[in-house]
């Protein structure tokens, strides 16, 4: 039996590719890219503030999925499209952690995403098992 464990999400995928959402060894959580879909709904939303609020939706429920909350992310990692403003991103990153005290680590980094994505994000986080 193996140590590591996948996180998997009904309706939220890394389309045909055999990659699970994250993946948990003892109390440590990586996930892959987190994207702003609607589970069930592989079409993203046209607009960044949609897709960061529902990129943030998903990292609760990838970490729901592994037996966490949001308090267990020491890092996220964001990948914003080249050239987009980071104001909707702080938005979603404010209301989820609303206390400046007690904020994960974060780099946001510019890139050139796939046809139709804004914004995604990976995380890293110990699980308090």
């Amino acid at each position: 039996m193996s140590r590591r464990k996948s996180i998997e999400i009904e309706g939220l995928s890394h389309g045909t590719n055999p990659i699970p959402l994250a993946s948990v060894v003892g109390n440590l959580l990586i996930s892959g890219g987190i994207m702003g879909q609607e589970p069930g709904n592989p079409k993203l939303p046209e607009d960044l503030p949609t897709q960061a609020k529902l990129m943030f939706a998903n990292v609760r429920r990838v970490l729901e999925a592994a037996g966490g909350t949001t308090e267990d992310i020491v890092k996220v990692t964001i990948f914003l499209k080249h050239g987009l403003d980071r104001q909707p991103v702080n938005k979603e990153w404010v209301e989820m952690f609303p206390d400046p005290e007690s904020r994960p680590a974060r780099h946001t980094i510019s890139y050139d995403p796939p046809p139709g994505m804004l914004v995604q994000c990976e995380i890293f986080a110990y699980l308090d098992k």
